[in-house]
């Protein structure tokens, strides 16, 4: 058994396919074909059941894959390592974020680590919480910052989750618009009943933020007015800037963004905590401990010095 062979192995079992995944590993198909027979024979079992082109893991595969997944993560571990034989002058670091993290935290701590050490390769993968969870179980990341909470045992039974930010959402309209002004001033904040009688701009389903929403919604029997449905973070905000509606979001994302005006959301309180996690189980390369000293400086940074936002976030160390 070798780490081609493996590598091989794991990448038929993601694509389904010997075509697919011979054209990534850059493989003749005939070549990747040797290695799945040589490893079976080696194993001693099956890996994959083959019936008219459909490729799935038999009982052997679904058994060999996360281990398979460990070892490779375990080798570009290694690989790593001895690019930092010479410090941080070169190296790698995959981090993973949600939608809401990367236009905020995320973009200002890549730049500031991108500054201090420009020799080493950043890879961003952005994604929900729980697929991020799922990518660092399976060795594809580092570090992941998640801000959903749920059952993580089954994913990862050997995480290490460190709270770094609390950040209550707010709802944002555009800076010249009257859709946050009322009867009354809304100083103090707008109630979720308030914002139901406004035209949203609203996420897509499956997204953390509007999962989350939408249950606030629902518990309290309203139904807000949709202006436009399904989309994304960047997109919400370009939205709301042009005046098309309200939306509901974590503080962070107001930073550099004078074109938005904000208020608390109130009646009910939306709090939510940003967590770093990585694996327990693995020891960090010098480039993602670089990482995480970086994530955290600049978390307590924007904190102090962005105008209004410690009304809304709260770093946890």
């Amino acid at each position: 058994m070798n780490l081609e062979q493996l590598r091989s192995f794991a990448e038929v079992a993601a694509t389904g396919h010997f075509t697919k995944a011979a054209a990534t590993l850059h493989l003749a198909q005939p070549s990747l074909s040797r290695q799945i027979s040589t490893l079976e024979r080696e194993l001693g079992a099956e890996l994959f059941h083959r019936a008219h082109g459909h490729i799935t893991l038999t009982d052997a595969g679904q058994t060999l894959l996360p281990t398979a997944k460990r070892m490779l993560a375990d080798a570009e571990a290694v690989r790593r390592d001895m690019d930092e034989l010479a410090g941080l002058r070169r190296g790698r670091v995959r981090l993973g974020a949600t939608p809401t993290l990367c236009v905020s935290l995320v973009a200002e701590a890549i730049s500031r680590f991108h500054t201090a050490h420009p020799g080493v390769e950043l890879e961003l993968v952005e994604k929900g919480s729980r697929e991020l969870i799922e990518a660092l179980a399976g060795g594809e990341l580092d570090l992941a910052l998640i801000t959903r909470t749920f059952n993580l045992a089954p994913q990862m039974p050997r995480l290490s989750l460190r709270g770094i930010l609390a950040e209550d959402l707010v709802v944002i309209a555009a800076a010249g618009s009257d859709l946050l002004t009322a009867d009354r001033a809304m100083t103090d904040g707008i109630t979720l009943a308030e914002v139901a009688d406004r035209p949203q701009v609203l996420f897509h389903h499956g997204y953390d933020l509007r999962e989350a929403t939408s249950a606030a919604f629902d518990s309290a029997g309203l139904r807000p007015r949709v202006v436009v449905e399904g989309v994304e973070m960047d997109a919400a905000l370009r939205f709301v800037e042009r005046g098309l509606g309200v939306a509901i979001v974590p503080a962070m994302v107001l930073v550099d963004r004078p074109l938005l005006k904000s208020v608390p959301l109130v009646n009910p309180r939306l709090p939510r905590t940003v967590s770093l996690a990585k694996r327990a189980d693995v020891r960090a390369t010098r480039a993602a401990s670089a990482m995480e000293s970086t994530v955290l400086s600049t978390a307590r940074t924007l904190t102090e010095v962005e105008p209004g936002l410690t009304d809304y976030v709260r770093v946890l160390e």
